[in-house]
């Protein structure tokens, strides 16, 4: 039974080390444990950063626990895709309900509330306030990839190491979003190549195409990793995750319905405290010095540095 061992490195910032010995395999305890992350990242407004690492000296994630699929599917009817979308919707209805995790932990429908909270935990890590970085110290496969998928920044070790989408070799699509991700971040072509190829992508040519951010030396990893979610979470919490969620969620929508959302986000955002602060630093700073301080490059500088104008 995986596990993910958090320790708070300052500043808000949280490194959570995913543990599975002896293979590195993601697991529904692993699901669990992500998903109390996202809900600390969610409710504690200290937390502004989470970097996200394997303890496997040469893996992020394995991948899924085939074992645990496999059980889970000779366990279940065989369902078209049609009566799946709506057992998952009612799923989804009754986990949102106070005592409905539990209790459909005692019917047959357990393994498609743990298909649905395997894809809503990535989705709560792409909503939260939190910058979540991958810091991806080994190969990625399935839904190792599918989790630094849902991270806003991926910094991977240099290596001897792969990251992709296999399942096809198994007779399935992605399940925990990667067909989804792929599609939004590299576009269609490159999706389908990489999904129905099965074969992991190298750090280097992953970088180029644009899947992670950049390839580092595995030992200024956690060390960079760190840094960089430091940086970026310095801007007001509240403004992190309305942004993300217009870029997340708005960039998935018909262009329209994108734009709605992101107003809806402008307009929630801006009376927030630390946006009013901000607003009337820059309009002090502006009276004060006679310039707009975003065309001072000094003052601009130091904003981008600290996270806000101040």
């Amino acid at each position: 039974m995986g596990e993910v061992r958090i320790d708070e490195r300052g500043e808000g910032v949280l490194l959570a080390t995913i543990s599975n010995p002896p293979h590195a395999l993601m697991d529904d305890a692993i699901v669990v444990a992500l998903e109390q992350l996202a809900a600390r990242a969610e409710s504690d407004p200290a937390v502004t950063g989470i970097v996200l690492t394997g303890e496997h000296p040469e893996r992020f994630v394995a991948h899924y626990d085939v074992g645990e699929l496999l059980a889970g599917a000779r366990q279940s009817p065989s369902v078209s895709p049609r009566a799946a979308r709506v057992s998952l919707g009612a799923v989804s209805a009754i986990r949102g309900m106070p005592g409905g995790k539990a209790a459909l932990e005692r019917t047959p429908a357990d393994g498609l509330s743990q298909a649905e909270r395997f894809g809503e935990v990535f989705v709560r890590l792409n909503t939260c306030g939190a910058v979540v970085t991958a810091a991806i110290n080994g190969s990625a496969m399935g839904g190792g990839c599918e989790l630094a998928l849902a991270c806003d920044l991926r910094l991977m070790a240099a290596g001897p190491f792969g990251i992709g989408q296999p399942e096809i070799l198994l007779g399935f699509p992605p399940g925990g979003g990667g067909t989804q991700r792929l599609t939004r971040m590299l576009g269609t072509r490159r999706a389908l190549e990489i999904c129905l190829e099965g074969a992991p992508l190298a750090p280097a040519e992953a970088a180029e195409i644009g899947l992670i951010d950049e390839v580092v030396p595995g030992e200024e990893l956690i060390d960079r990793a760190l840094a960089a979610t430091t940086r970026l979470a310095a801007r007001p919490k509240a403004g992190i995750a309305a942004l993300k969620r217009a870029v997340y969620l708005g960039g998935s929508m018909p262009f329209e319905a994108g734009l709605r959302l992101e107003r809806a986000e402008f307009m929630a955002a801006l009376v927030n405290e630390a946006s009013q602060e901000a607003m009337a630093a820059y309009v002090d700073a502006t009276e004060q010095s006679g310039e707009l301080p975003l065309y001072d490059e000094q003052a601009r500088a130091d904003a981008v540095e600290r996270g806000r104008f101040a």
